[in-house]
């Protein structure tokens, strides 16, 4: 058993991959920011509504 195993070994680093930007326009920028307000909201709405299994008992 005097052979070790590379099992718990540190893996090597790997390199960071260069990020991928897009561009849009300022219209679509501001629809995506209203389409992520309106889901909040959603969600913030349907936290206090009862849950699905007690309205059909």
């Amino acid at each position: 058993m005097s052979e070790t195993t590379n099992q718990f070994k540190k893996a090597p680093k790997r390199k960071k991959e260069k990020a991928r930007s897009v561009t849009v326009s300022p219209e679509m920028r501001q629809a995506y920011a209203d389409l992520i307000k309106e889901r909040e909201e959603r969600e913030a709405y349907a936290k206090h509504l009862p849950s699905e299994e007690g309205r059909r008992r």
